[in-house]
């Protein structure tokens, strides 16, 4: 059996403590595995007298994570703190100065700075692996780093914020508004005190942006994400939705096209015939589209302890085997600069709710404002007013192919004639299968 394979762990929060719980209850079986032991000799947490589960006995205790990174007798090293910049951005340029390889979870760290970082491993001959990083325990960065090594990529799209999912879900189910259902998640440990990150879309925008990095072999690009989160989505939406055929989920697609990579966070209206449609609660789920295997669609848990800590462990696995391959697919070198899309049509045209004051000539003008910037409604429809607003009506219109501009400019005109109540809601239709 080779030497063991030395751990220092930054970061002992419920990701954490869970790695470290794995190595210590499977111990025999991993060295079984992959031909040698693993031990956890090093670690840091902000709270030494806390029991975390595992026993801490001959591990070295660092109270700052870089010191550990960059003085501690290790062969990997493992960041579990999160966050971009500062201290966790420090302790893994640390160990990857040293030559060490490093495992993380952090997606925000990978978004902001993850081709510097391929850079320097590649520079000091090591690796930099993040399984963990993107959909929690789905194996969706070594399905698209190797198994589909030899597909041409056309798209990726998915479900990538458990807390979204989970919020877009019980007010389907359950008939619950938003900012109930966002209590709840955050009562029950799904969402956060403050929720900005995941309802705002851009927890999501982080894992896209690595994704596309790996489906396209181009340089990250978090800033050319358009990101719209779903605190507008109401009942009446949803309701909507299902009169129409559709479930609204928090999309995040990446397409190629003939002027480059379209990068998107936002709610859309998915067919709920769909395999994605189905998704729900804090699962995850994420498609691709390729050349030779056509479209698969890989689910599952995508947060928890458990889940990213079974992600962490697969990486630190491969590390003890010998075998990873390039930190983003191709060599940092080899990485194409991002070129971000023109506009173009959106094919699955658009959902528009309108609040219309009760005036004669309202939807002379809705339709002559549509006609003005070429677009085709498919369907328009008066619903029952709800009289929460005076005097006003919920309007309904479904487009054909059109793009977000055109929308855009027609509703501007129409709250210049005065016929609109507060502000529009507008949300994508996506053809999925």
């Amino acid at each position: 059996m080779k030497t063991e394979l030395r751990l220092g762990i930054a970061g002992l929060g419920t990701v954490g403590a869970n790695v470290a719980q794995l190595i210590e209850r499977k111990a025999d079986v991993l060295a079984e595995r992959v031909g040698r032991d693993l031990r956890i000799t090093a670690i840091s947490a902000r709270d030494r007298s806390r029991n975390r589960g595992f026993d801490t006995h001959g591990m070295q205790w660092f109270d700052d994570p870089v010191a550990l990174a960059r003085e501690a007798k290790i062969d990997a090293f493992v960041e579990l703190i999160g966050g971009s910049e500062g201290i966790p951005l420090q302790a893994v340029e640390a160990a990857l100065k040293r030559g060490i390889p490093v495992v993380t979870a952090n997606k925000a760290l990978l978004a902001h700075h993850g081709v510097a970082l391929a850079k320097l491993a590649t520079e000091n001959g090591t690796e930099l692996l993040f399984e963990a990083a993107v959909a929690g325990g789905i194996p969706v960065i070594k399905t698209m780093r190797e198994a589909l090594s030899g597909n041409d990529v056309s798209r990726v799209y998915g479900i990538l914020n458990g807390t979204c999912n989970y919020i877009l879900t019980r007010m389907e189910k359950e008939g619950i508004g938003f900012d109930a259902c966002l209590r709840d998640a955050q009562a029950l440990g799904y969402a956060e005190a403050d929720p900005t990150f995941d309802i705002g879309g851009y927890d999501a925008a982080h894992k896209l942006a690595i994704l596309t990095s790996l489906a396209f072999g181009t340089e990250i690009s978090l800033e050319s994400i358009f990101i719209e989160g779903i605190s507008k989505i109401s009942i009446d939406d949803i309701t909507a939705a299902q009169e129409l055929g559709y479930r609204i989920k928090l999309l995040a697609v990446a397409v190629r096209t003939d002027s480059g990579i379209e990068q998107r966070v936002h709610p859309a209206m998915i067919p709920a015939r769909s395999s994605l449609a189905q998704v729900d609660g804090v699962t995850n789920a994420v498609a691709i589209d390729s050349d030779l295997l056509g479209s698969i669609l890989l689910a599952g848990p995508g947060a928890g302890g458990a889940a990213t800590a079974s992600a962490v462990l697969s990486d630190v696995m491969d590390v003890a085997g010998g075998f990873v391959p390039p930190t983003l697919g191709l060599p940092p070198s080899r990485l194409q600069p991002y070129q971000r899309a023109r506009m173009r049509a959106h094919e699955g045209g658009y959902y528009i709710r309108l609040a219309v004051y009760d005036r004669v000539g309202a939807f002379a003008s809705i339709a002559n404002r549509m006609a003005e910037n070429s677009i085709s409604l498919e369907s328009i429809v008066q619903r029952k007013a709800d009289h929460k607003g005076e005097g006003t009506a919920p309007v309904v219109l479904v487009t054909h192919e059109t793009t977000e501009a055109a929308i855009r400019s027609a509703l501007e005109a129409l709250s210049r004639d005065g016929y609109l109540s507060g502000e529009p809601q507008m949300i994508r239709i996506e053809d999925l299968e």
